[in-house]
């Protein structure tokens, strides 16, 4: 595939808070002239990709650059049925932000990935609100209420496909780019380093066993169907529930972004394929 192409089905994958380098991997490939014709997204890849298609991404950006800890405190709503979080307060503060509005009427084709939990079975969302996608794909098991919709009881995508490239096969675009949130730590030290001597708190623990489920199911599915591009964002970059720190993370994937660009450049040059634009 060149690395000069210019229209992507861009594949935005779950991790958490990590998701919030999704926008800067955004920005960065629209900065430099890639064209996104569809996007796919599992948990928090499809509320940054539901939003992106929305035309909304900037206010979301400005938005989310200015929450503190508290201000994510004031976003939970505490329940203790289905899981530790409604998540109602979250979509009411999107739907001010973004306005409602239907999958089919979006510019981009879009598709948000949940799981059935009782089917055991993904459900990808290409039709209907796009807040019943996103609060289905977002609803992390134990941690979010599941969301019930058209008879079925719904969780969090990553659960079965943490970076759902299959989706996008049907485009015909000139290639496929998926952001990875659950990559091996290379540069990037853990914000909170583990310590072997003490065990790990609830939070913690339930944390580090989300990261391994997810980051052995996306080294398959990115095995299984290989994109063009990955980008990849180091599951130690922050914890799942680190809603606070969007400022470094959006610039996170804006670099790792800008550097998977060019290294791609490199590998094509470098085998006697065309020149890059």
């Amino acid at each position: 595939m060149n690395a000069g192409a210019k229209t992507v089905s861009l594949v935005l994958g779950s991790g958490g808070a990590r998701g919030y380098a999704h926008i800067g991997a955004i920005e960065e490939l629209l900065a430099q002239g890639y064209a996104i014709r569809s996007v796919a997204g599992a948990s928090m890849g499809a509320l940054i990709g539901g939003v992106y298609a929305a035309g909304k991404l900037d206010a979301y950006r400005d938005w989310a650059r200015g929450l503190q800890k508290f201000d994510v405190l004031r976003l939970l709503d505490w329940t203790f049925r289905g899981g530790l979080i409604k998540g109602d307060r979250i979509i009411v503060r999107l739907r001010e932000l973004i306005g409602d509005v239907a999958i089919e009427n979006l510019p981009i084709p879009y598709t948000a990935v949940a799981v059935d939990i009782l089917a055991q079975r993904e459900v990808w969302f290409t039709r209907g609100p796009l807040f019943d996608a996103i609060r289905a794909s977002i609803a992390i098991p134990t941690v979010f209420r599941p969301h019930h919709y058209e008879g079925r009881v719904l969780v969090d995508g990553g659960l079965l496909n943490p970076v759902p490239i299959t989706p996008t096969l049907r485009d015909l675009t000139d290639c496929t780019i998926a952001v990875d949130l659950n990559a091996a730590p290379d540069d990037i030290a853990s914000a909170s380093p583990p310590d072997a001597n003490t065990d790990p708190g609830l939070l913690e623990t339930f944390a580090r066993s989300l990261d391994a489920v997810q980051a052995t199911l996306t080294r398959f599915k990115l095995a299984a169907q290989p994109p063009d591009l990955v980008v990849s964002i180091p599951r130690t970059a922050c914890a799942f529930y680190e809603f606070h720190r969007a400022p470094e993370l959006v610039e996170l994937g804006r670099a790792r972004t800008r550097a998977a660009l060019a290294q791609w450049r490199g590998r094509i040059e470098s085998d006697g394929g065309p020149a890059v634009s």
